[in-house]
């Protein structure tokens, strides 16, 4: 055979087993099981191994092979009836530790709420027929109606490095931003990077690795990176400008909610105390690994899932916390949320660095903002209290279904991911408080 693979040693094996190996991905189980035997029979050093998920999020296996074999072992098995799809080894990545370089990181670097909107209190409000959702509400992102079939889903979104890795930090930024179109029901179209880093200091190889983390993960929301703009800054920054797309009459808002709808929460909360109880090491690393991957899953599917229930009122749950962003939906809508704190997931280890006192300064900032109209219960725990105030990085999607949804609702969100999605509340009508906490 002319492209015939020389037998190899445990050392290949050795090298595949670390991750920086060729795959090669089969269309079923049974021909992975049938390549395995071709390839072992020929004495090649493979191992079967799962998908990544950066590569698919479906479940499956696929065969690894030392670094730029796959095309060669793709040729073997097409001889034997066999196709494969080949997906190259990556270098390894570039160890270096962004968040050596900030105070404050994600999304809880974001400006307090209350500044925020006493800066845009002033601002003329436009008068276009065509803007269906603007800064009135402090909506997830603004809506602009191009025809009675399309609207234009305009967000920003970027931040400090909220962990050390520089690839992660590019997905996870990218996953914050894209979390907006997701909130308001709409597809991703097209995104440009937003980029702020140092000119000296730190190897450019760090910011070639936040970029293709982002670039991806735009990838994996159905979008394409189109351009961007960057500038000399330190500490480094890193997010996108999105643009999504919606029908006008499907356009979900935070200012839609109507009494009788269940609240429901995608994710869990508490990166914010993960993320600054690794900062001073107490964090352990199995719980600070389970934020990371939180805060790079997308809302894509969640998005899919609330138009198919026809849902007209959610959110998505990042910097002003929970309750924050609750706030936002409850004046918006006119109505008043009640929560069950009890009921609200947790992230594992997050409610214990809170009664250690590993709080982030947002989560007291977020306390400002909403406490005037809030109605804590007097038997709140103070960590349950705090887990609200939270300030989340790519948090979930608070999300108001009708009573007679959530039940089904539920169940697809769990299978396609959100394992701790979760009823947390209800919408009531307006009375005294914007929200109210429960135990």
């Amino acid at each position: 055979m002319s492209d015939a693979l020389p037998p190899r040693t445990q050392t290949g094996a050795a090298t595949c087993e670390q991750g920086n190996a060729d795959l090669l991905l089969l269309p079923t189980t049974r021909a992975v099981i049938k390549a395995e035997e071709v390839c072992r029979a020929r004495g090649l050093a493979i191992l079967v191994v799962a998908v990544p998920k950066e590569i698919s999020p479906e479940c499956g296996m696929a065969l690894a092979v030392p670094p730029g074999e796959g095309d060669s072992a793709r040729r073997l098995l097409a001889e034997h009836g066999l196709t494969a799809q080949v997906h190259p080894a990556r270098p390894p990545r570039l160890v270096f530790d962004l968040l050596q370089t900030v105070e404050y990181g994600g999304c809880s670097a974001k400006l307090p709420a209350d500044l925020l909107v006493k800066a845009i209190a002033g601002l003329p409000r436009p008068a276009d027929a065509n803007l269906l959702v603007g800064l009135d509400t402090c909506d997830d992102a603004g809506v602009y109606r191009l025809t009675d079939e399309i609207a234009l889903i305009e967000t920003t979104d970027f931040f400090p490095p909220i962990c050390s890795d520089p690839y992660e930090f590019g997905q996870i930024a990218a996953a914050n931003a894209l979390s907006d179109v997701f909130a308001m029901g709409g597809q991703v179209l097209t995104c440009m990077n937003l980029v702020m880093f140092p000119a000296t200091g730190i190897p450019f190889e760090v910011l070639g690795e936040i970029l293709r983390g982002g670039q991806e993960k735009v990838a994996e929301a159905g979008g394409v990176v189109v351009g961007g703009h960057t500038i000399a800054d330190a500490p480094p920054k890193y997010g996108l400008a999105v643009t999504g797309i919606v029908h006008p009459q499907k356009v979900i808002t935070n200012a839609a909610a109507r009494p009788g709808d269940v609240l429901v929460l995608t994710k869990p909360l508490g990166t914010g105390a993960l993320v600054a109880g690794q900062r001073i090491g107490e964090a352990r690393p199995d719980d600070h690994r389970r934020a990371i991957d939180t805060m790079r899953q997308l809302n894509r599917r969640g998005a899919e899932i609330m138009q198919a229930c026809g849902v007209r009122a959610a959110t998505d749950i990042t910097g002003f916390g929970l309750l924050g962003h609750a706030r936002h939906l409850a004046n918006g809508s006119h109505v008043t949320l009640r929560f069950a704190a009890s009921r609200v997931p947790a992230l594992p280890g997050a409610l214990e660095l809170i009664r250690m006192g590993c709080i982030p300064g947002g989560a007291f900032r977020n306390q400002t903002y909403v406490e005037a109209e809030t109605a804590f219960s007097a038997d709140l725990p103070y960590e349950r209290k705090m887990l609200l105030l939270d300030p989340q990085t790519s948090g979930g999607l608070l999300i108001c279904f009708a009573a007679d949804r959530v039940a089904s609702a539920l169940a697809d969100l769990h299978a396609a991911g959100y394992l701790e999605a979760a009823v947390v509340g209800a919408v009531e009508p307006r009375g005294a408080h914007a929200l109210i906490v429960e135990a």
